[in-house]
C-alpha cells in the first residue's frame, strides 16, 4: 500500500561520501552530500537532525526510509544500515534497501555502466539500458568486466558513473565518465519510493568477502 503523501528520508553511507536527503512526494526538501573516505558513523545522525531541523520536518512525518546496501564499503554500509533500521524499528516505518550501482545509474538515459572500485583488480559493477537492469550486480576482474560490457553494448550514448570509471574507460570509447564520491541521495530516495512496503529489513549486499582477515 502507498502512502498518500509519502515523506521519504533517504541515507547513503556505503562510498566516499555520506548523504542524506528528504523528499516530500515529487518534492525534495534537502539534500546533502560531504565527501569523507571515513566518519560516517560520527556525522550521520548530525547530518539527518541538520537536514530534517532545516526542511521543517520532525521523525514523526517520516513514513519511509531509504538506505544503500552496497555494494561499497564493509564498514561504511553498515553504518547507514544500521541507523536506518534502527529508526525504521523506533518509528514503526518501513526501511526500502537501494543497490549502490542502482542508485548511481538512476536518471542517467542510454548505455550506462555502473562501476566501483574494489581494489585487488577488481570492479563491482552493473550495467543498465535507459535505466533498466541489463545485468546483476557482480564482483569482476576489471578485464573481465570490459568483456562483458563488450557483449552487451547496444552502440550509441553511452556513461561510465562510479569510482571505477576510469579503470573501463578504455572499454568505451567516446562514453561520459563520472566520478562522483557516491550516488546523489535524491536518488535513493526515488528508488526508496518505488513499489510496496517490503516484509522484511534490508541486508546489506556482499559480492566478495570482507579484506579483513581474523587473526589465526
Amino acid at each position: 500500500m502507498f502512502e498518500p503523501h509519502p515523506v521519504i528520508l533517504a541515507l547513503d553511507t556505503c562510498l566516499t561520501a555520506c548523504s542524506v536527503a528528504i523528499l516530500d512526494g515529487e518534492t525534495v526538501l534537502a539534500a546533502r552530500s560531504e565527501a569523507m573516505p571515513r566518519g560516517h558513523q560520527e556525522r550521520l545522525a548530525p547530518l539527518v537532525r541538520e537536514l530534517m531541523a532545516g526542511a521543517g520536518v520532525a521523525f514523526a512525518d517520516l513514513t519511509r526510509i531509504g538506505v544503500t546496501v552496497g555494494p561499497g564499503s564493509f564498514t561504511g554500509l553498515r553504518v547507514g544500515l544500521a541507523f536506518a533500521k534502527g529508526l525504521s524499528a523506533a518509528l514503526s516505518i518501513p526501511c526500502v534497501g537501494v543497490g549502490t550501482l542502482e542508485a548511481l545509474a538512476f536518471g542517467r538515459p542510454g548505455f550506462v555502466v555502473a562501476v566501483i572500485d574494489a581494489r585487488r583488480e577488481q570492479v563491482y559493477v552493473q550495467l543498465f539500458g535507459d535505466g533498466v537492469a541489463l545485468t546483476a550486480p557482480d564482483a569482476l576482474a576489471a578485464g573481465t568486466a570490459a568483456a562483458r560490457i563488450a557483449e552487451v553494448y547496444p552502440g550509441g550514448p553511452a556513461t561510465l558513473v562510479g569510482s571505477g570509471a576510469p579503470l573501463l574507460a578504455p572499454a568505451l570509447p567516446g562514453a561520459t565518465v563520472l566520478t562522483p564520491d557516491g550516488p546523489d541521495p535524491v536518488a535513493v530516495a526515488r528508488l526508496a519510493q518505488r513499489g510496496p512496503a517490503p516484509a522484511h529489513p534490508p541486508r546489506p549486499l556482499y559480492l566478495r568477502a570482507p579484506d579483513a582477515k581474523l587473526p589465526i
